[in-house]
């Protein structure tokens, strides 16, 4: 076992002198041990109960003849980083995540490891660090928030989403400040990831679909008895995986990449899975080129109308049926690679074969989805050479097509203090840079902009394009990722004040138009701007990071 190299021998009697002053017995000591990244704070409501899953899981690992060893790792909370300098640090945290799990389980040599998460960075901050150490491995996550009641009808299901877009409402007028605060009391009632389709959820369900954890695990709800079933029976599994020599590898392949963004499309998940499923992949010695997504994209039907872009939230998916009843659909229709090895320990098929579809409005059916195309798109086009990502399910039908005049910002702030002083007009296209990777740095989610657009009305008109990204739980004509970013000579940094430009989501365009003349005459007098952040940590990330394109990882220095 590869634990051996720290506890056998009488060369280890040392290192088993200090496993005994933790109370371990020879017995534990002899047995697998399993290593549990457990990310659970009192910072993040997805991560507040993570506590009692690892409780679970330990059980789990000790049924099944493992020793369980816990550590933690960090996290941030996007909704509570949301439009200040905390936001900066979210996606850079996704690389600590990975590295620190890295640190800890080679230090320590786990013969597998089970991983705790349930928001942003985290979950895919520990799949990369999964692919990175390559012993098995599997994950359960902390499950979905429940949706909540709106204060004035409770049949109408209200989220965090809820309360942003609330804000610009009040600010418009049409709504009061005593209003927003029965839906701010109201909107996030248990526990969990936030309840829609955004970013978090959309990555548990991915780590499902990809085949990294149970079924079950991307949509059962936080506070149901199921969850903490699915936990010991996670403990359980990575001793089957163990004992099989059953690792990342064998299980993270192309095929299964292939079959996480079919699932993703036709879920509508989160624009952020391009940047976390590009980063992942690579640590699994994956391609994904960015026209893939497209073509998978074209080739999949949109199958469930989720928050933000719909009424459903991951409790109804859940009662549907969850990922495997998506997934089922899916492969009835031959859209899956059914043979891909997953964390059951068997083809995805045989898992499959015996889950029933049980909700036809929740999840459609192929040949009546809620839109012909999957939930992404990726658009290229002189303004991104490199590619730039919208939620297309998210957007207007009347907005799918758009062409209108620049209204540029060098920041998230300017340019929600604009949207606020009711700065902007219908036909608008808001331009926000120098909030890329590098330039941000960090690349912030900007979800309050975005919300305030919806929520005073203005995403029937307005476009907001960005070298940043936003958060899953944006809708709308918001197209994020832009790449070559600002700060690294990207189109984007020269474009001035009433530019026209010109946005096509069925064609997958996006165009500057303005002459190469006055292109080339503009960047002979830009001068790329100072550090945001000269500091710590994030000036550090500024230099190392690489393009949203390339999945905002680290540049390969060596």
């Amino acid at each position: 076992m590869r634990s051996h190299i720290a506890t056998k021998g009488v060369a280890r009697a040392p290192h088993r002198s200090l496993m005994k002053a933790m109370g371990y017995t020879d017995r534990e000591i002899g047995q697998p041990l399993i290593g549990i990244a457990n990310s659970a704070n009192e910072l993040i409501p997805g991560h507040m109960h993570l506590d009692n899953i690892v409780k679970a899981v330990k059980s789990g690992i000790s049924m099944a003849g493992g020793t369980p060893m816990e550590f933690s790792t960090i996290g941030v909370c996007d909704g509570i980083a949301m439009n200040h300098k905390g936001m900066h640090y979210s996606l850079a945290s996704r690389e600590l995540i990975a590295d620190s799990i890295e640190v800890v389980a080679t230090a320590h040599p786990f013969d597998a490891i089970v991983l705790v998460p349930n928001c942003d960075k985290i979950v895919p901050g520990m799949l990369m660090a999964a692919a990175r150490l390559n012993i098995p491995a599997i994950f359960i996550s902390g499950g979905p928030m429940l949706s909540g009641k709106h204060p004035d009808n409770k049949d109408k299901k209200i989220d965090l989403v809820t309360v942003f877009e609330a804000v610009g409402a009040v600010q418009s007028g049409k709504m009061t400040e005593d209003q927003l605060l029965d839906i701010e009391n109201a909107a996030c009632p248990t526990c969990g990831s936030c309840a829609g389709m955004f970013t978090a959820n959309s990555m548990n369900c991915l780590t499902e679909a990809i085949g990294m954890a149970l079924p079950g695990n991307g949509t059962i709800p936080e506070p149901m008895s199921e969850r903490i079933r699915l936990a010991k029976q996670t403990g359980i599994q990575i001793m089957e995986l163990l004992n099989s020599n059953i690792s990342p590898d064998k299980i993270m392949t192309q095929e299964a990449f292939m079959n996480a963004l079919v699932v993703d499309m036709a879920l509508g998940c989160s624009t952020n899975t391009v940047l976390h499923l590009k980063a992942i992949a690579n640590e699994a010695h994956v391609d994904i080129d960015l026209n893939v997504i497209n073509d998978v994209s074209k080739n999949t039907p949109h199958l469930c109308s989720l928050s933000p872009g719909g009424e459903d939230r991951i409790e109804d998916l859940n009662f549907a049926g969850g990922i495997s009843a998506v997934m089922r659909e899916l492969s009835d229709h031959d859209m899956l690679n059914t043979d891909c090895l997953t964390a059951t320990g068997k083809p995805l098929g045989q898992h499959l074969a015996t889950i029933a579809k049980k909700d036809q409005q929740v999840i459609r059916p192929v040949e009546n989805p809620y839109h012909k195309e999957g939930g992404l798109a990726v658009l290229f086009g002189n303004l991104a050479k490199e590619g730039c990502v919208v939620k297309q399910s998210a957007v207007l039908d009347q907005m799918l097509r758009h062409q209108g005049p620049a209204r540029v910002y060098n920041s998230e702030e300017e340019a929600t203090c604009a949207i606020l002083d009711n700065q902007i007009n219908k036909g608008d296209v808001i331009v926000i840079r120098y909030e890329g990777p590098a330039g941000g740095p960090g690349m912030r989610e900007m979800l309050t902009p975005t919300s305030t657009i919806a929520g005073m009305g203005l995403d029937e008109t307005v476009a907001l394009i960005t070298d940043g990204r936003f958060s899953g739980g944006t809708k709308g004509a918001s197209i994020g990722h832009i790449s070559p970013e600002a700060v690294e000579g990207g189109l984007i940094a020269i474009i001035e004040e009433n530019d026209q430009i010109k946005i096509d989501i069925p064609a997958k365009s996006i165009e500057l138009l303005v002459s190469q003349k006055d292109i080339t005459n503009r960047f002979s007098k830009w001068k790329k701007p100072e550090p945001k952040i000269k500091t710590g940590y994030m000036a550090r990330y500024a230099r190392m990071v690489s393009s949203a394109g390339n999945g905002a990882i680290f540049k390969n220095t060596f």
